[in-house]
């Protein structure tokens, strides 16, 4: 690999996992690095308060109407209005959901211009419209730029179900999540294949082949590079590491989670929280309900509004709610038309759901229209929900970052936070 390469963060990631499969076996890029800022001042209402985030995105686009923001009239949609622990109700397709509303507040305002799949995902995993050639940061990785590393051995974020999906964007691949496809096999590949002294031997080896290399390049990379080693031997030698391991947990609790994949995805981001991972991204697809969609609600809608209750209210029984915030997102809403069977994509008005985190508990922020079709009060762009989320988590949304083209960015592309959602 020549030195321009090794410029490119994707290359970068990919040479220092070849060096890490030669020495150690192993195929996981943890937290590289980093000084952590000093503690930002409070500013106001829920600045700084959630210590981790977990952030839930239901691809497909969740139909508001038939869950968090129920319609009367033609269309309304199969689900009815029930009541709840809040003063606001949701449809029957969410009845455990209903037994926590007092712990949550839902956004009936998000709105955005995209509904197409693929664009709309990346609008709402990073804040960002794709445009060119730059690929932008999630969250995770803005937090880490900003924060440093959350934990002297795991990763400062995490992705569940899906790969990492160049999460750290024009950041160094060191801020990318570390991606867990499957959360029953926890974190893969971490046991060497030698220990001992041939570990040693190899290691000493591989410290005399580059040692040419590093005089010769002296550029970030090969610091990442160097610091890798050392950030590797402590994960796999560390006992944080059975925060991957679900199996651990007691039975009662697992079977709270259930055993879908979001559910042993929500189930990891918890113990993942326990052990200082900072932010986690747990995907859950499914949610395109262009037909069908009262057999959908009530089999992926079920199982979402079982987990999603279970987990809020395992994280309060333990005393971290107030310091984690939960988002529930989605790339766009579902049509007001209702034709007795699904309905299309509509990204002009659709529901996220936040938890814990500083914000106010059994809340409604913003409105649609009668027929849920647009915002009728405090409209939220992806942007700004990013913006929110990035002001309950401490960041300096409103500092400007030069990307290495030389490009001015902000979290949540100048997003404005939801103020009125803090307690």
């Amino acid at each position: 690999m020549n030195t321009d390469q090794l410029r490119d963060p994707q290359d970068r990631r990919t040479f220092i996992e070849h060096c890490a499969r030669m020495a150690f076996g192993i195929t996981v890029l943890p937290a590289l690095g980093g000084n952590a800022l000093a503690a930002a001042a409070q500013r106001g209402a829920g600045f700084g308060k959630a210590k981790h985030v977990i952030m839930i995105t239901l691809q497909g686009g969740l139909s508001h109407i038939d869950s968090f923001d129920p319609k009367t009239g033609p269309g309304k949609g199969p689900g009815d209005a029930i009541n709840t622990k809040a003063d606001f109700q949701l449809t029957s397709f969410l009845p455990e959901t209903a037994k926590i509303a007092d712990k949550i507040t839902v956004i009936r305002s998000m709105s955005a211009k995209v509904g197409v799949h693929a664009t709309a995902q990346y609008l709402m995993r990073t804040g960002f419209e794709k445009r060119g050639t730059v690929v932008h940061p999630m969250l995770g990785a803005w937090a880490h730029h900003y924060l440093g590393p959350s934990s002297k051995t795991l990763p400062a974020t995490v992705c569940i179900n899906r790969n990492s999906a160049h999460g750290n964007g024009f950041f160094p691949a060191s801020h990318a999540p570390l991606p867990i496809r499957d959360p029953d096999d926890g974190l893969a590949n971490v046991k060497p294949p030698v220990a001992g002294e041939k570990q040693a031997q190899r290691l000493e080896l591989l410290e005399k082949l580059d040692a040419g290399f590093r005089t010769r390049v002296k550029d970030e990379s090969v610091r990442a590079y160097n610091d890798f080693y050392d950030s590797t031997l402590q994960l796999m030698r560390s006992t944080d590491l059975k925060a991957f391991d679900i199996t651990s947990e007691p039975a009662g609790i697992s079977e709270r989670y259930g055993r879908s994949k979001l559910g042993r995805g929500c189930l990891l981001a918890r113990r993942l929280v326990e052990h200082g991972v900072r932010f986690i991204e747990i995907e859950s697809g499914g949610w395109d309900m262009h037909k069908e969609i009262e057999d959908a609600m009530e089999d992926k809608g079920g199982d979402f509004d079982r987990v999603f209750a279970a987990l809020v209210a395992d994280l309060d029984s333990r005393g971290l709610l107030d310091s984690t915030l939960v988002v529930v997102a989605t790339e766009f809403g579902r049509k007001p038309d209702f034709d007795g069977n699904g309905r299309g994509h509509h990204p002009l008005v659709f529901s996220c759901v936040l938890a814990g985190g500083g914000v106010k508990r059994g809340f409604v922020y913003g409105a649609s229209d009668a027929r849920g079709y647009a915002p009728k009060a405090n409209a939220v762009t992806p942007g700004d929900l990013h913006a929110t989320i990035g002001w309950a988590a401490g960041l300096p949304i409103e500092k400007e970052i030069l990307s290495p083209a030389g490009r001015p960015f902000t979290v949540g592309n100048k997003g404005k936070p939801a103020l009125g959602v803090f307690a």
